[in-house]
């Protein structure tokens, strides 16, 4: 891990005009941010690549609703990726509502996956907790499925460690089951309190870093990107919390 991102979701509430979103990332940069993972543009694809690039900021991936990126055309999508200067077109989530769901979706992301392949890009996704329920059919959970059917060559995964846990998953055995599969990896915490588990900065919950993240080195994992989707107050002040845990994996 000698770079570290964060996953732009962590501070939406600045990334919403061309002078704020060059604010944040200049912001980032100083904690020691070199690298961001898009939650959506509010700007043109190719104003906010070029922002990026001037403040320093690689662009590793993109989360986008499923049909902004299975129904165009794929070179639009191509270009828009290009624009931002990166190969790993992402979604944020995707909700099964029935095993038979989940089973066609892999069958539309691999075929996404495969018209971006000539272009040198990946789909990749993004997992939650609601992927480890178990269904009744199979007795498999959906991240099963997505592990077994989901094409290698041509679909990756931005592994979440919070949401694994949250589900009940093992983080570490899921990295090793993923290796050489994971493009991304969130590294976000886990604390609890009396109303149950909650997301916070790294290095204040529960989550298993110190083994977790020399696992995922040795198993190719590219990105390494925090991301806190709630913060008890500033979320400048959480995400440069956990730059500042993190330095010891650097």
């Amino acid at each position: 891990m000698n770079k570290l991102g964060l996953q732009l979701f962590s501070v939406r509430d600045t990334m919403n005009t061309a002078d704020n979103i060059r604010t944040t990332f200049r912001r980032l940069k100083v904690m020691g941010y070199d690298e961001a993972q898009t939650a959506g543009c509010a700007i043109p694809y190719v104003q906010f690549g070029q922002i990026a690039r001037e403040e320093g900021i690689e662009i590793i991936g993109t989360h986008e609703g499923f049909g902004q990126v299975y129904d165009p055309p794929v070179e639009e999508v191509v270009a828009n990726h290009r624009a931002l200067g990166t190969t790993n077109v992402g979604i944020g989530a995707y909700y099964f509502k029935t095993e038979d769901e989940i089973h066609s979706f892999c069958e539309k992301a691999n075929e996404l996956g495969a018209r971006l392949k000539p272009f040198g890009m990946k789909f990749t996704y993004h997992n939650h907790s609601f992927e480890f329920r178990r269904w009744e059919k199979s007795g498999k959970t959906a991240m099963d499925i997505l592990a077994e059917e989901l094409d290698p060559e041509t679909v990756s995964f931005v592994l979440d460690t919070y949401w694994v846990q949250h589900g009940g998953g093992d983080v570490r055995a899921w990295i090793e089951r993923l290796a050489g599969r994971i493009d991304i990896l969130h590294l976000k915490d886990m604390g609890v309190n009396e109303d149950g588990p909650f997301i916070t900065e790294c290095g204040h919950g529960n989550i298993n870093f110190d083994g977790i993240i020399p696992l995922a080195e040795s198993v190719g994992v590219k990105h390494f990107c925090v991301e806190q989707d709630t913060w008890p107050g500033d979320p400048f002040e959480s995400v440069a919390y956990s730059a500042q845990y993190l330095k010891k994996f650097m």
